[in-house]
C-alpha cells in the first residue's frame, strides 16, 4: 500500500533496514519511551541514573584536543544546569541555539569541574516550537512520546518516523488483520493486534511508564506472544512432517545391549543412561530421529553417541561421526577405535579428511560405498557428492554443524531409502530459553553429570603482577611429569586479522573514551534488543586505536616465557595462523607429552583431549567472554589428577569483568554460566559470533521474554494439534480463523525466517 511520506528514495533507505513493507514499518517499535507529561526536574536528577530531562539551550562549543574534537552544549532550568559532552562532536556543530527546548536522555555522571552534573554522549532531539506543524507538536510534547532507533541519518529520524506511523496507523484504521484465533486472545487476556499496535507506538495516558520501558504492557506483550508464537508453530509443524517421513526403525534386543555392555570403559552415569534411553527410543521409533544431545565439557557425550551408532551398526547399517575440525576428527577415529577392540564384532572403523591423499580418499570412498566401513568419522568430506554410503543408519554430528548441514544428509544416502536417524552433540551449555528456538525442531537430551574418575578443577584469580609466583607453578606442575596450557588474548602485536579474537564486550567500562557516532547507532539498536552498549568493542577500539596496545600476545610471550621463566621446559607455539599441517604436528606432539608447555590463543578451546595436561593459566582473563572462559577450563581435568585453571588479569577490570570472573571462581556449572552470560551479551551474541540459525526477532527477546517463550510453545503445540470443526462452536477457533494462522505462518516462516515452508 502507499504510505504518506515514503516515496521511491526513502522506500529504497528503509529496505536496507529491512522494512519492505508497511507491516514492516508498523513493528518497527520504538526502543524506549520519554515521558513529556511528567518530565524530570535538573535538580532532582541523581548520578548514576538514567534519565530522560526537557531543557532549555544554554550554550555550546566545539573544543579541539590532541585527540579529538569534543561538542559540549549546556541545557538548564531555572538555575540549574546540566552539561551533555559528546566525543569525536564535530558533527553537531551549528545544530543548536540559545533558547531552543532540548529533550536529552542518558546516565547522568557528576561533574568535576562544575558542581552541576553532566551526559555523555546522550541521544537528544529538538523539541518543535512555534513554527512546527500542530501534528508534530501534538506528537512530541505533552505526552509518552516514542523514540525509534534511526532509520538513515538525521531525515529518517525519530520526528518522521512519529508522524509516519501516525498517518499510517490513521489509514489503516479497522482494517488491520488479526492474525491470532479471537478464543486464543481472551482467554491469554491479550488485546487485539491493531489495538496493540496503535498503543505500543503512542501509549494512551494512564499506560504505567515502568511497563512501557520494560516492554510489559499488555500491547508490548501480545507483539512478543505473537512472533514467538509463529515461530513455535513453525517448529511444531516441522517436528510433525519430520515423523511423517518413512525412518529406520531399529530393534534392540539382548544381543544389541550385550554389543553395548561390551566396549563402555566405565559404569555410565545416571544422566548417560537417561539420555541414551531417549535416544535409543527415538531409533527404535519409524519416524527419522533429530535430536540434541547437550552437555557440559567433559560429561561423556562421546561415549552416548558411540553406544547409539553401535545399536545402529548392530542393525546392519552404517554410522557417521562429522566432527567440525581434523584434530577433533581423528581424535574420535582414534577413540573409537580403541573402545571397538572390545567388540566381539570388531566393527571397520575408516577416517575421511581433506587431507588424506587422494589415492587414500579414493580407497576409503569405495569401502563407504560398499559396506565395509560400518562406522565412518570424519569432517566436511564426509558429505561430498563422491561419498556413497551403502545403508546409512545414523547420522552424529559434533558441534558447530547444527546449520548449513542437516539439509544436506541427502547427499549422505542413497535413493529410496529411508531416512537416517541424525544425533546433534554439543558442549556448549545452552540455557532452555535459546534451545527453544534455536533447537526448536529437535528434541534434547542432557548430560548434567561428570563421569566417575573427574576431579573438579581448582580455579583461582591472580592479578597479574604475581606472575612470578605463577610460572613458578607451571614448573612444578612439569616436574610431576604433568603439562599446561598458557592462553593468551591475541596472536601478536595490535594487528586486526586475528581470527581468534573474541574479546569480553566491556571495553567502554574498561576505560575506553565513548564510540563515534556511529558506534552510538549500534548501540542504541543494541539496547533496544535488550543487550547493552559493550557489545561493540571494535568500534571502540576504533575511536582509540591504542586500546588493544599492552595485552601480552601469544608470540611474543612464548618467546619471553621460554627464554625466561619457562627456561629448560620443553615450551611450543600454537595459533590460528599456523596452517593446518602444522598445527596438526603440534598438538600430536603435546598429547604424546613431548611438549611440557602450550602457549596458545583460543584455537585450543574446542576438541582437545589431553589427560595429562593439569594446568590452564589464561592472561587476560577479563577479556574473554564467559564461554571461552568455561571452553578453556575444560581443556583440563580429563584425567584422574587433580586440576587447576589460573585466570590472570590485568590492570583493570571492568564490573562486568568481574562479574564474570567471580562465576568461574564460584562454579563449574557450564548451565548456570550459561544462563548468566546469555543475561549479560544478549542473545544475538551468545555463540560469540552472529549464528545463523537464530531468527532475527523484531518484537521479541529471548533472554526478557522467556516466560512467554515458554507460553507460546504450549499455545503452538495445543493450536497444531487440535482438529478442525466444520462449524463454528462458542470458544472455539474457527475455520476461517485456522486458514489465517496458517497463512500468516507460511508467509512469516519463507519470507522472514526463510527456515521451513509451512502450510
Amino acid at each position: 500500500m502507499y504510505v504518506r511520506g515514503v516515496g521511491p528514495r526513502v522506500a529504497k533507505m528503509l529496505a536496507v533496514k529491512g522494512i519492505q513493507t508497511a507491516e514492516d514499518l508498523l513493528y518497527h517499535l520504538p526502543f524506549r519511551y520519554e515521558d513529556r507529561q511528567h518530565p524530570r526536574s535538573l535538580d532532582e536528577l541523581k548520578p548514576g541514573e538514567m534519565a530522560s530531562v526537557i531543557a532549555e539551550v544554554r550554550g555550546s562549543a566545539l573544543l579541539r584536543t590532541r585527540r579529538m574534537p569534543i561538542f559540549e552544549l549546556t541545557v538548564g532550568q531555572g538555575r540549574c544546569a546540566l552539561k551533555c559532552i559528546w566525543f569525536n562532536g564535530s558533527y553537531l556543530s551549528g545544530k543548536f541555539h540559545a533558547g531552543q527546548t532540548v529533550a536529552v536522555y542518558g546516565k547522568v555522571e557528576p561533574s568535576r569541574s562544575t558542581s552541576n552534573l553532566k551526559m555523555i554522549q546522550p541521544q537528544f532531539e529538538v523539541l518543535p516550537d512555534a513554527s512546527d506543524d500542530a501534528e508534530t507538536r501534538l506528537l512530541e510534547v505533552g505526552r509518552i512520546t516514542p523514540v525509534y532507533e534511526s532509520l538513515g541519518g538525521a531525515r529518517l529520524a525519530s520526528r518522521w518516523q512519529r508522524k509516519t506511523i501516525f498517518n499510517l496507523l490513521e489509514a489503516v484504521r479497522g482494517a488491520v488483520p488479526e492474525c491470532l484465533p479471537r478464543e486464543m486472545l481472551a482467554r491469554l487476556d491479550l488485546p487485539e493486534r491493531e489495538t496493540a499496535l496503535r498503543e505500543v507506538h503512542f501509549p494512551p495516558e494512564g499506560t504505567p511508564f515502568a511497563q512501557l520501558q520494560s516492554w510489559a504492557t499488555p500491547s508490548h506483550r501480545r507483539l512478543i506472544f505473537e512472533e514467538l508464537f509463529f515461530l513455535e508453530l513453525g517448529l511444531e509443524l516441522k517436528r510433525r512432517r519430520m515423523r511423517e517421513r518413512a525412518g529406520i526403525a531399529f530393534a534392540t534386543t539382548d544381543k544389541v545391549r550385550e554389543a553395548i555392555r561390551e566396549v563402555l570403559p566405565f559404569h555410565p552415569t545416571k544422566a548417560q543412561k537417561r539420555a541414551l534411553g531417549e535416544i535409543v527410543a527415538d531409533m527404535r521409533s519409524a519416524s527419522p530421529m533429530r535430536r540434541l544431545l547437550q552437555g557440559d565439557v567433559g560429561s561423556g557425550k562421546t561415549i552416548v553417541a558411540l553406544q547409539a551408532m553401535l545399536v545402529a551398526m548392530e542393525n546392519g547399517y552404517q554410522a557417521a561421526l562429522m566432527a567440525p575440525t581434523e584434530i577433533l576428527a581423528t581424535q574420535h577415529f582414534l577413540a573409537a577405535r580403541k573402545l571397538l577392540e572390545r567388540s566381539s564384532r570388531k566393527p571397520r572403523v575408516v577416517l575421511l579428511t581433506g587431507s588424506l591423499d587422494e589415492d587414500r580418499k579414493r580407497h576409503t570412498r569405495g569401502e563407504i560405498n560398499r559396506g565395509e566401513a560400518q562406522l565412518v568419522i570424519g569432517t566436511h568430506a564426509l558429505i561430498e557428492e563422491k561419498v556413497e554410503f551403502d545403508r546409512l543408519g545414523l547420522v552424529v554430528v559434533d558441534e558447530q554443524h547444527r546449520f548449513g548441514v542437516l539439509q544436506r544428509f541427502k547427499l549422505m544416502k542413497k535413493p529410496n531409502q529411508a531416512e537416517p536417524d541424525v544425533l546433534v552433540m554439543t558442549a556448549t551449555p545452552i540455557p532452555r530459553t535459546l534451545a527453544l528456538s534455536l533447537y526448536g525442531d529437535l528434541d534434547v537430551s542432557v548430560l548434567d553429570e561428570l563421569p566417575p574418575g573427574r576431579t573438579p578443577i581448582v580455579t583461582r584469580r591472580v592479578p597479574g603482577e604475581e606472575a612470578e609466583k605463577v610460572w613458578e607453578f607451571v614448573r612444578k606442575q612439569v616436574a610431576q611429569g604433568r603439562q599446561a596450557y598458557i592462553v593468551y588474548p591475541v596472536i601478536e602485536g595490535t594487528k586486526e586479522d586475528q581470527p581468534e579474537l573474541d574479546f569480553s564486550h566491556d571495553d567502554a567500562e574498561a576505560g575506553l573514551e565513548p564510540p563515534p557516532p556511529t558506534a552510538r547507532m549500534a548501540a542504541r539498536k543494541s539496547t533496544r534488543k535488550g543487550k547493552t552498549a559493550e557489545l561493540f568493542p571494535k568500534a571502540a577500539q576504533e575511536a582509540n586505536p591504542g586500546a588493544k596496545s599492552g595485552l601480552k600476545s601469544a608470540v611474543e610471550m612464548h618467546e619471553k616465557l621460554r627464554t625466561g621463566p619457562l627456561a629448560g621446559l620443553r615450551v611450543a607455539l600454537l595459533h590460528g595462523r599456523l596452517d593446518a599441517d602444522e598445527k596438526e604436528i603440534i598438538m600430536r606432539r603435546f598429547q604424546r607429552g613431548e611438549i611440557d608447555v602450550l602457549v596458545a590463543t583460543t584455537v585450543i578451546e574446542v576438541g582437545v583431549d589431553v589427560p595429562n595436561a593439569t594446568l590452564m593459566v589464561v592472561e587476560h582473563a577479563e577479556r574473554f567472554g564467559l564461554a571461552q572462559l568455561h571452553q578453556l577450563r575444560g581443556r583440563v581435568g580429563r584425567g584422574a589428577a587433580k586440576s587447576y585453571c589460573i585466570l590472570m588479569t590485568g590492570p583493570r577490570v571492568s564490573p562486568l569483568g568481574e562479574e564474570r570472573l567471580n562465576a568461574m571462581v564460584r562454579t563449574q556449572d557450564g548451565f548456570e554460566l550459561a544462563e548468566l552470560d546469555l543475561n549479560l551479551r544478549g542473545p544475538g551474541e551468545f555463540f560469540g559470533t552472529r549464528q545463523a540459525g537464530l531468527p532475527d526477532f523484531r518484537v521479541a527477546n529471548l533472554v526478557r521474554d522467556r516466560q512467554l517463550l515458554e507460553l507460546a510453545k504450549m499455545e503452538a503445540a495445543r493450536f497444531a494439534n487440535a482438529p478442525g470443526t466444520d462449524k463454528a462452536r462458542a470458544g472455539e477457533v474457527t475455520d476461517a480463523e485456522r486458514a489465517r494462522v496458517w497463512a500468516r505462518l507460511k508467509e512469516a516462516w519463507q519470507r522472514r525466517y526463510g527456515l521451513v515452508e509451512a502450510g
